[in-house]
């Protein structure tokens, strides 16, 4: 006569038989449960290995993207920006359109039909400006202004003798650019008059935007 004693497993029926069964059962029982135990242990080993390489990766991406913040200049995050923007100038004024092009000196915003020059060094805030940069030596699509200084772009209006709004810390003043120096420009009240000139000190300098003949439009 035998008991069934496991799936598979037979125990012959004699003297003391129930003592081994209950011997043999617990030792299936405890070989089966440290093998459920060993199995969750390395699941939770392999869920912690992956949860931290996820962490260190995370980590990783976080140092570069410190890394690459670093070494970004506001001109080329303006570069990277397609939007509107807003520029707070040191006078406390502000100019607000889109950037048609972006130079190292020197920024231009279209603003409806109104033009801004606006010199790098006269920004004192700027606002909805993109998160990510365009490098140094890409341009904007469609964009011209690589390599040419501030003196570059006034000489330009001075040959085409375009009337502007010339905004300095000490007030707001229309005129024609008559001659650009090395740090300097000089503006006369109309075309050719030598009375009334103003020059200008780069350093002092905002603003230069396009205007109708003798209108200040602030």
């Amino acid at each position: 006569m035998y008991l069934e004693a496991f799936k598979g497993v037979r125990v012959p029926f004699v003297q003391g038989a129930g003592v081994v069964w209950k011997a043999r059962r617990r030792h299936l029982c405890s070989r089966y449960g440290v093998r459920v135990r060993w199995d969750a242990l390395f699941d939770d080993l392999a869920a912690q290995l992956l949860a931290a390489e996820r962490a260190e990766l995370t980590d990783a991406v976080a140092d570069l993207t410190r890394a690459e913040h670093a070494t970004m200049t506001l001109v080329e995050r303006l570069r990277g920006t397609e939007g509107a923007v807003g520029l707070d100038l040191e006078d406390g004024s502000r100019v607000t359109g889109h950037l048609r092009e972006v130079a190292p000196e020197w920024v231009l915003v279209a603003e409806q039909a109104r033009q801004h020059l606006v010199p790098a060094s006269a920004v004192a805030a700027v606002t909805g400006v993109s998160r990510f940069a365009r490098p140094d030596g890409a341009t904007r699509p469609g964009g011209r202004a690589r390599g040419l200084g501030l003196g570059h772009v006034l000489r330009a209006l001075m040959r085409d003798r375009l009337p502007v709004q010339v905004r300095t810390r000490a007030g707001v003043h229309p005129g024609w650019i008559a001659r650009v120096g090395k740090d300097h420009l000089d503006l006369e009240a109309g075309p050719g008059a030598r009375d009334g000139a103003r020059v200008v000190p780069w350093s002092a300098l905002l603003c230069v935007s396009d205007t109708p003949s003798g209108v200040v439009l602030r």
